[in-house]
C-alpha cells in the first residue's frame, strides 16, 4: 500500500482533460454519499449520473464491468462500487477514501436512530411511527423481490434454483450460506459445461434514458490500465495489512472477552456474515434476522422490521441496519459498562466488520479483473446466485408480513422441518389495512420511495393520536 503515500501527480485524461484532483474527487464522492437513499438501485444510479453522465470519469461499458464484477463479490454492491471506482482513479487511497465517505452518513444517522429507539422507542408517538413504517418496509421488500425476480428468472432452471433456496430456507431452516454455495456451484457447473439454461443473461442496467457514455469521451478511457496490472508482492503486502485490520480486533475480542461475551458473538457473526452475503442487503436480511431473533436473541421480529425501515430512509447501503442490531444487542447485555456506551460500541463494531472485507475484496480482485471477464462459468454461478436470491428474498417477504400482520406466530417442528404458522385469532387488522395501502401505493401508483414511507409513518402516527391504533 506504498502508493497510498505517493504524492498527486499532474495527469491528462484520456479525452484531453485533466484529471481529477483528490479534492475535487473527496467532494464528488461525500456528494454520492449525501445523496445515497432508495437503496442499490437507487445508489446505483446516483453513480451512474454523477460519474458517467456529469462528470465523464469512465463511460457506459467500464462503469457496467466493474459492476458486474462487484455483483460477484459478497457485500454490498454499491459501497464496492464506490471503492472500485476509487481505485480507478487514485489507486488505494482513491478507493479507502470512496468507500469510508459513501458509508459515512449512514453510520451517523443510523447510530443517531438507534440512540433514539433505544431510549424513547417505548413512547406511544415514537412507537406509532414505526408501527407505520413496517407497513411500508414490507412494500419495498416485495418490490425488491419482484425486481430481482424479473431479471433472475429467466427460465425454468432459475425457477427451480429460486423455489429450492426458498423452500429449503423456509420449510427446513437451511443456513444462508449453504444455499448460495449450493446455487454457485450448480451455476458454475452448468455454465463449463456449456448448458443453454446457464448462459449469462443481459448486464446491469444503470441508464434508463438511453444515451450511452462512450469511453473514448471519458478521462478513464476504453483502453485497459496497463499500469493497474497486479504485482504479487503489492497484493500480498494490502491483503495481509487488511486482513489483520479486519480480523485483528475479532480474534482480540474472542481472546480477551471469551467465546460468549456479547462483543465477541458480534463479531465473529458479523465477520462471517461478511464473506456470505452474496445479492445484496435484502437477500441477507433473513439470515441475519433469524440469528438476531432466534439464536442470539438480540431482538424482537418486529424490531428488525424498524431497524430496516431507518435503513430505507438514510443515506448509504441498506446493509446497515446491521449497525442497529449490534448497537440493540449490545445495549441489552451491557456488562459493566453502561447501556449507551455499550450499544454504541457494539454498533460501530458491527460497521467495522462488516465494511472492512469490503475493501479487500476489491483490493485484491481489481487488479486481475480483466482476467474475470466475459468468464461463462463464473457468469453463470452469478446468475445462479441471484436466483436463489430471490427464493430467499421470498422468504423475508413472507417471515415479515406474518410478522407484521399477526401478533402471535408459532413455529412448527417435526421431521426436520421449521414451519412457522399465524395464530389467525391475533391478526392486527390496522396493520393489515396499511400493508395494503402501502402495496396498493407502492405497485399500483409507483409513489416514491421516500414519500411511502413517511406517509405509512405519519398515517401510524395519526391513528395512535386519533385513538385507533394502541400501542
Amino acid at each position: 500500500m506504498s502508493e497510498m503515500s505517493e504524492k498527486e501527480e499532474v495527469r491528462i485524461g484520456a479525452d484531453g482533460r485533466s484529471w481529477p484532483s483528490f479534492a475535487e474527487a473527496i467532494s464528488v464522492w461525500a456528494r454520492i454519499a449525501l445523496l445515497s437513499f432508495g437503496g442499490p438501485a437507487g445508489q446505483i444510479a446516483v453513480m451512474h449520473r454523477i460519474l458517467v453522465e456529469e462528470k465523464r470519469w469512465l463511460g457506459e461499458a467500464r462503469f457496467l464491468h466493474a459492476l458486474n464484477f462487484c455483483m460477484l463479490l459478497p457485500g454490498p454492491e454499491a459501497q464496492q462500487l464506490t471503492v472500485y471506482i476509487g481505485w480507478l482513479m487514485h489507486r488505494t487511497m482513491g478507493g479507502i477514501v470512496a468507500g469510508l465517505l459513501f458509508v459515512l452518513p449512514g453510520v451517523i444517522a443510523i447510530m443517531a436512530l438507534s440512540l433514539i429507539y433505544a431510549l424513547f422507542g417505548e413512547i406511544g408517538a415514537i412507537a406509532a411511527l414505526f408501527f407505520g413504517l413496517k407497513a411500508a418496509v414490507l412494500a419495498i421488500v416485495l418490490q425488491a423481490l419482484v425486481r430481482i425476480g424479473g431479471k433472475a428468472i429467466r427460465n425454468s432452471a432459475m425457477a427451480i434454483i429460486a423455489i429450492a433456496s426458498f423452500v429449503a430456507i423456509f420449510a427446513f431452516d437451511v443456513a444462508f450460506p449453504i444455499i448460495i454455495i449450493s446455487a454457485a456451484v450448480i451455476g458454475f457447473v452448468g455454465g463449463r459445461f456449456g448448458l443453454p439454461a446457464f448462459q449469462a443473461g443481459a448486464g446491469h442496467e444503470a441508464s434508463g434514458n438511453g444515451y450511452v457514455v462512450a469511453g473514448a469521451d471519458t478521462i478513464l478511457g476504453s483502453e485497459q490500465a496497463d499500469n493497474r496490472r497486479p504485482q504479487a508482492g503489492s497484493v500480498l503486502r494490502t491483503a495481509v495489512i487488511l486482513v489483520v485490520l479486519w480480523l485483528g480486533p475479532v480474534a482480540g475480542l474472542f481472546l480477551i472477552l471469551g467465546p460468549d461475551h456479547v462483543f465477541s458473538e458480534i463479531a465473529v457473526f458479523f465477520s462471517k456474515m461478511a464473506v456470505v452475503t452474496f445479492g445484496g442487503a435484502y437477500a441477507v436480511l433473513a439470515y441475519v434476522a433469524q440469528a438476531a431473533v432466534e439464536t442470539f436473541g438480540w431482538l424482537q421480529p418486529g424490531e428488525m422490521l424498524d431497524g430496516l425501515g431507518m435503513a430505507e430512509t438514510t443515506p448509504g447501503p441498506l446493509i446497515m441496519v446491521t449497525q442497529f442490531v449490534g448497537f440493540m444487542g449490545a445495549y441489552r447485555d451491557p456488562g459493566i459498562l453502561s447501556p449507551v456506551m455499550a450499544g454504541i460500541l457494539g454498533g460501530l463494531l458491527t460497521t467495522w466488520v462488516t465494511f472492512a472485507p469490503c475493501f479487500l475484496w476489491i483490493f485484491l480482485g481489481a487488479p486481475f479483473i480483466e482476467r474475470l471477464r466475459n468468464n461463462p462459468a463464473l457468469s453463470a454461478a452469478l446468475g445462479a446466485i441471484t436466483a436463489a436470491v430471490v427464493g430467499v428474498i421470498l422468504n423475508l417477504a413472507l417471515w415479515f408480513a406474518l410478522h407484521v400482520i399477526f401478533r402471535d406466530v408459532g413455529i412448527y417442528g417435526g421431521e426436520g422441518m421449521t414451519l412457522p404458522y399465524p395464530d389467525i385469532a391475533s391478526i392486527d387488522w390496522i396493520a393489515l389495512i396499511l400493508t395494503l395501502f402501502a402495496l396498493l401505493a407502492a405497485f399500483q401508483f409507483r409513489i416514491n420511495m421516500l414519500l411511502l414511507i413517511g406517509g405509512s409513518a405519519s398515517l401510524g402516527l395519526l391513528l395512535y393520536l386519533m385513538g385507533i391504533v394502541v400501542i
